[in-house]
This record gives structure tokens, C-alpha cells and sequence, in this order.
């Protein structure tokens, strides 16, 4: 009975890897933890504008402290890495009573979205991208209120992106 025990402990041993990561389903749970250690900022860092205020002011190479909701499209959120887009906290979405499915995408505002969404990417201390899901890594989803810490980047077109090193979650 014991010789079958082994062969049964040796033959799960193979099925599952033997610790090797996950492919398909991605990281595990100990994974994101201690990527999350790493971004997630405990304490709401000082002196952070809206996402509209940096656009008008922040040029590139430029340390910025930014706060906004994420959203701005009906999927803020970029599948596969630490990125989504966050819109300034003073353009209101879509009310519940207006019956829209996505308010997060703010449809009944979009005009004023243009100038007051930014792109957010977390990054490495290397500056690469974080290739965690950031509703995982941060514990966020739509319409989560951030405060995000640091480097902003301009493009020709004027839009704004910060590659972020800490990101605050506000309480909801």
C-alpha cells in the first residue's frame, strides 16, 4: 500500500510541474503578493493634481503625483500588464439611474474626457512594464480611485503617460 502511495504522490508530483509557474492562468497568488508589496504605495502620497491640471503643466522626465478614477473607455484595463487609463476625478461618469451597462466609460461625458485621461504603466525599477494584471496586482477595478507616483512622458499629440512606480488605492 505505500509503494502505491509514492507511485501516486510521484505521478501528481509530474502532472503539476513541480513547482513550476503557471502558464495559461498566469501568476499565482504569492506571485502577485509580492509584486504588490513592491507598487502598491500604503500611504496616499502628498500633493497629487488631477490628471487635467498635469496635462495643461507636466512635461516629459517630469516627477508627477497624479489622481484619477480608472476608466475612460469601456476597457481602461490592458490585458497582461500593470496599465490602464485613469480620468480625472472632477469629469463625472455616467450615473447609475442613466442605465449605462459601462459608466466607467464615461459616454455621457466623453467630450470632456480628451483632455483630462491619462495612460498609466507600472514599471520595474529597471523601467520595463510590470506583467501582472493591474486588477490583480493592485486590487482595483473600474472606476477605483488612484493616486499614482511617477515619470511622466509627452507624446506629439500632447497625451500624457506616467510610467508609474507606486500606485495609492483609495477607499471606496
Amino acid at each position: 500500500m505505500r509503494m502505491m502511495n509514492w507511485i501516486c504522490v510521484a505521478a501528481l508530483a509530474l502532472v503539476v510541474g513541480c513547482g513550476e509557474k503557471p502558464t495559461a492562468e498566469g501568476p499565482d497568488a504569492a506571485e502577485v503578493a509580492a509584486a504588490s508589496a513592491l507598487y502598491v504605495a500604503e500611504a496616499e502620497p502628498e500633493g497629487a493634481v488631477g490628471v487635467g491640471e498635469a496635462r495643461e503643466s507636466v512635461e516629459t522626465d517630469q516627477a508627477v503625483t497624479l489622481v484619477g478614477r480608472i476608466g475612460g473607455s469601456s476597457k481602461p484595463f490592458v490585458e497582461g500588464l500593470a496599465a490602464f487609463t485613469i480620468v480625472d476625478p472632477k469629469v463625472p461618469y455616467c450615473a447609475d439611474d442613466e442605465g449605462c451597462p459601462t459608466p466607467w466609460d464615461y459616454c455621457c461625458t466623453q467630450p470632456q474626457v480628451k483632455e483630462n485621461i491619462a495612460t498609466v504603466k507600472v514599471v520595474d525599477a529597471d523601467g520595463g512594464p510590470v506583467a501582472f494584471d493591474a486588477r490583480k496586482l493592485l486590487n482595483v477595478k473600474e472606476l477605483s480611485t488612484v493616486v499614482v507616483q511617477g515619470t511622466a512622458n509627452r507624446d506629439d499629440q500632447g497625451n500624457l503617460t506616467v510610467a508609474a512606480n507606486k500606485v495609492f488605492v483609495r477607499a471606496e
